[in-house]
């Protein structure tokens, strides 16, 4: 009898564990974007404009560059909230090497922290968010051989939805040092691109902003033409990764 209560106990504190976690991912993932779309869009209209952007790190003076962190982390987080605009803005103001790495520690405790609310949150929430079918796909695609390279594809290629990824990575298999380091890896030329071309755009430099963009798009073309070549590199890196 002791035992079969004990058991009915468990099984309770495991739905409401369910329910609690289910309702943190919904809030964070549904609730909070919903939010702020609807009742401060003009928040989003103020994260696609530079020159809110410039004006509202200004404010900050000495401490811009930890708030400029701390929005970065946010956007990542809160996936509604437009990235690119920041970074184009953080390369007028802290010039292109600054930015980078400003940039970089954003996506880094961005990602981390992405990584671990999925871990922690559970299958069970993101199978209802996003729908098993997906989840599941995903997970499947990740837990394979080539799953960082799918990883790596999805971080590189502009434009391409990031969010459900940097979830599905934290109930995977994957391990959260290569996942960061391949992840980290596929953001660098599209972060590197915002900041440069912003920094050339707002100093009225046109042309050398033509130029990047133009070279960027060269270097992917020939990512493309050689993948074979690249996937094999970074199948090599993952193994190593692992090993380390």
């Amino acid at each position: 009898m002791e035992q079969r209560k004990k058991d009915e106990y468990r099984n309770k504190y495991k739905v409401i564990s369910s329910v609690i976690k289910l309702a943190l991912l919904a809030f964070i993932l549904i609730a909070v974007p919903a939010y702020i779309y609807f009742f401060h869009h003009e928040l989003l209209e103020d994260m696609a404009n530079l020159r809110n952007i410039e004006a509202w790190l200004l404010q900050y003076k000495a401490q811009s560059a930890l708030v400029y962190i701390a929005a970065q982390i946010i956007q990542i987080i809160i996936c509604i909230i437009p990235g690119q605009a920041l970074q184009i803005a953080a390369g007028y103001l802290y010039g292109f090497w600054l930015a980078y790495l400003l940039s970089l520690v954003g996506a880094l405790l961005g990602s981390v922290a992405v990584f671990y609310i999925a871990r922690i949150l559970g299958h069970d929430a993101l199978h209802i968010l996003f729908g098993e079918r997906k989840i599941t796909e995903m997970l499947d695609n990740m837990n394979s051989k080539r799953g960082m390279i799918i990883v790596f594809i999805i971080f590189l290629i502009p434009g391409i939805p990031k969010d459900l990824c940097s979830y599905a990575a934290g109930l995977s298999k994957i391990h959260l040092k290569p996942y960061l380091i391949i992840s980290l890896i596929a953001r660098s030329p599209g972060m590197m691109c915002s900041i440069a071309i912003g920094k050339q755009v707002m100093d009225g430099q046109y042309t050398s902003a033509i130029v990047i963009a133009a070279i960027v798009a060269i270097l992917f073309v020939i990512g493309l033409i050689f993948k074979d070549k690249v996937i094999h590199i970074l199948d090599k890196a993952y193994d190593k990764l692992i090993g380390m």
